[in-house]
């Protein structure tokens, strides 16, 4: 019986185990600059929304994963808000998506950000 639970118990925290970065490129670093669209400052794993312009001019609408709240230390659900001009570096969707894991952020109104690969 001790044996059966411990199984259920390690099958239960192997399901809560953290994603990490596996849909992300992490073989090369992309930089974007944009425009705020909103900050969600949120368990797991804060997000930025941001649109960027391509070199025809069009627009592009990017989503950028970061570590949770408690890991962004000093930072606020304010920290990043609507419009704030933002320089992003980090690691790419495997898939090609608008979708980045954020690896350093710096923002017109001074917040930055410089993390590890993962939280």
């Amino acid at each position: 019986m001790k044996k059966t639970i411990f199984i259920l118990l390690a099958a239960a925290g192997l399901a809560l185990a953290h994603h990490g970065l596996a849909a992300f490129d992490t073989t090369k670093t992309i930089d974007e600059k944009g425009t705020v669209v909103d900050f969600h400052f949120v368990s797991p794993h804060c997000i930025v929304e941001f649109e960027s312009k391509d070199d025809k001019g069009a627009v592009h609408k990017w989503q950028g994963e970061m570590t949770s709240p408690a890991h962004l230390k000093g930072w606020t659900a304010t920290s990043l808000e609507k419009g704030n001009t933002v320089s992003v570096s980090g690691y790419r969707a495997k898939n090609g998506t608008y979708y980045m894991w954020i690896t350093k952020l710096k923002s017109s109104n001074g917040t930055e950000l410089k993390s590890f690969k993962g939280d």
